[in-house]
């Protein structure tokens, strides 16, 4: 404001020139004001990271897709690969995925985990509970909540991502393994589906396909492709991404008993062209992407903000990585719609991405010399 008044003391006394002037000033000022946050290093070294969990004491948990499980101090020193997790098939996409930390985990610490679980005829995609030991070096009382099946010879799309809600039930994604598309549309499997659970791994009496005949009672949606972002929404819903064959990544609200219409329906098409099934982007009964890239960004990791840590015109915004394009996407939504894309360019592959429990968004880097890096305001 200084600068505005001596301005309008030199100039002469148009009001055209001296309202040009303000707003020029004002509009600098505001572009000062909206500089875009910088990422920080938090954690480096880290091989082919896959996921990041926050615990209460301000430490990190980063699983490595080779089958290692780390605990990162708060101040990025990284510990040694802790005892106990499960053998896990690391192989193609397949390998230690996701983890979360239970929301009571000051209480019990819980974490879950999933993973590509070996087994007869093949792999599928598995979902564990443990408890991280007081001394922090190993998991303890490992539990397997779940199992995919069939399992099927293949090391492509095991989705994994896990959601826990409110009440303390579990949202599991699973791919439908490249080579079984077809069997995203039948119930009789858990291939291109989205599953719930209760925290014992028993499933809930309001699950919309329990009690149906040839339906397996955890899927809660189905008609997916590959799932490897999930989130709550602030409307409580369950948001997911998924990619999409060659275009098509899509943007979904996970509701109870939809189909999201893989194969059938997409936006994308085969590897080096031509049409998947009859070519179409809409039918009856099959719901439609509330977003979706074309050509794909290859989403992985997903995460809303809810903090004002960057101020309100980020909060409520979506985050998505983009492994194709080393960006993370930072979506504005009226609703349900995405109204604007804005990219903040990351330099590696974003693997993962959450918003911690300062608020800060954090973001996972898929190299073998991975970051853990902190989005600073």
């Amino acid at each position: 404001m200084i600068f505005i008044n001596i301005f309008r003391f030199l100039m002469p006394k148009k009001p055209a020139v001296v309202f040009a002037v303000t707003g020029l000033l004002a509009a600098l000022g505001a572009v000062h004001a909206q500089t875009a946050p910088s990422l920080q290093a938090v954690a480096t070294g880290l091989d082919r990271p896959w996921a990041v969990a926050f615990l209460p004491d301000g430490r990190f948990v980063v699983t490595e897709k080779a089958g290692r499980m780390r605990v990162v101090a708060a101040d990025g020193r990284v510990g040694p690969p802790l005892a106990g997790v499960p053998e896990v098939v690391a192989r193609g996409q397949g390998g230690l995925l996701d983890v979360v930390a239970d929301a009571q985990f000051e209480k019990n610490r819980t974490l879950y985990f999933c993973y590509a679980e070996p087994g007869q005829g093949g792999s599928s995609t598995a979902l564990s509970s443990a408890q991280l030991s007081a001394d922090g070096t190993a998991l303890q009382g490992v539990k397997r909540l779940f199992s995919q099946q069939p399992k099927v010879a293949s090391n492509l799309h095991f989705g994994c991502r896990i959601v826990q809600t409110a009440d303390g039930k579990l949202f599991l994604t699973l791919g439908e393994r490249y080579q079984r598309m077809q069997d995203a549309q039948r119930l009789d499997n858990h291939h291109g589906k989205v599953i719930r659970l209760q925290a014992d791994g028993s499933v809930p009496s309001d699950n919309p396909f329990l009690g149906r005949a040839g339906a397996l009672p955890e899927i809660w949606s189905y008609g997916h492709r590959n799932l490897q972002g999930a989130t709550l929404g602030p409307d409580s819903l369950l948001w997911t991404h998924e990619h999409g064959p060659q275009g098509g990544d899509e943007i979904n609200i996970a509701r109870a008993g939809r189909n999201y219409g893989w194969p059938v329906i997409t936006y994308g098409e085969n590897y080096g062209g031509g049409k998947i099934g009859d070519g179409i982007t809409a039918k009856d009964g099959l719901e439609q992407p509330l977003h979706y890239w074309v050509p794909s960004i290859a989403p992985s990791g997903m995460a809303f903000l809810s903090s004002p840590r960057y101020g309100k015109s980020w909060q409520g915004n979506l985050f998505v990585g983009s492994l194709k394009f080393n960006y993370l996407a930072r979506l504005e939504l009226t609703g349900e719609k995405v109204t604007r894309e804005h990219k903040i360019e990351v330099g590696q592959r974003v693997r993962d991405v959450r918003q911690g429990l300062d608020g800060l968004l954090y973001v996972l880097t898929d190299s073998e010399q991975g970051r853990l890096l902190r989005l600073v305001p």
